[in-house]
């Protein structure tokens, strides 16, 4: 009677990301809705421009960027003592641009920081191109396969059994009662990031962590 190994194999793979996108917001706040208006639309179409001397998907250091609408609205705050105070506008709009080249990307959060008022840095989301990311995803499941079979292997050889057959392999999880696959894409990987004092000012260091690519199988395999 033929006996039956469930194993579960796994591989990961560590690439430099290659395209950093930065999620920016612009804001303005008083008392008037228009000129809290007025200066983010202004301050948009500067930072528009910077990016478009810079765009080109070919070969320049940006590949891609897009902008939300202008969002506005107001809140009545309330002071210390519990009293509501006039209204207070706002005005906002999400940039976000993605960038190839990581010096740029650094000196142009740099120029927005020191000229832009109501700028913010939301973050920086490091990614792979699709290319590389398909490829690497190819062969992690590759090599989880075949960590799946060595390990199977491997017991059948201490019970003094011969060569395993596979009989079934699938994502993680979907051979147990629930069909559900474990894991997934993850979190997306954002920046660590810092500023000097240099001669010139302020610089920012950008430092970006690996990607991770991971797979998990679980096989179901037969050995006589």
């Amino acid at each position: 009677m033929p006996t039956e190994f469930t194993v579960r194999g796994s591989h990961s793979a560590f690439q430099p990301p290659e395209r950093g996108t930065a999620h920016i917001t612009l804001a303005f706040q008083g008392p008037a809705l228009q000129p809290a208006y007025d200066r983010v639309v202004h301050d948009l179409e500067a930072v528009k421009a910077s990016v478009q001397e810079l765009h080109d998907p070919a070969d320049g250091p940006v590949t891609w960027w897009s902008t939300q609408h202008v969002r506005t609205w107001a809140q009545r705050p309330w002071n210390k003592d519990g009293k509501q105070l006039p209204l207070v506008h706002h005005a906002s709009v999400g940039v976000q641009v993605k960038f190839r080249d990581f010096g740029r990307l650094a000196t142009w959060v740099g120029r927005l920081v020191s000229s832009a008022e109501g700028f913010r840095l939301d973050g920086v989301e490091w990614a792979l191109t699709e290319a590389r990311r398909v490829e690497l995803e190819r062969t992690v499941r590759v090599r989880a396969v075949q960590e799946a079979a060595r390990r199977a292997q491997e017991y059948a050889d201490a019970l003094g059994l011969g060569t395993v057959r596979p009989v079934a392999v699938a994502d993680a999880g979907m051979l147990s009662q629930g069909i559900s696959p474990m894991g997934g894409g993850g979190p997306a990987a954002y920046m660590r990031m810092a500023a000097k004092e240099s001669g010139g000012g302020a610089e920012l260091e950008l430092a970006p962590e690996d990607i991770e690519v991971s797979a998990e199988v679980d096989a179901r395999f037969v050995a006589e």
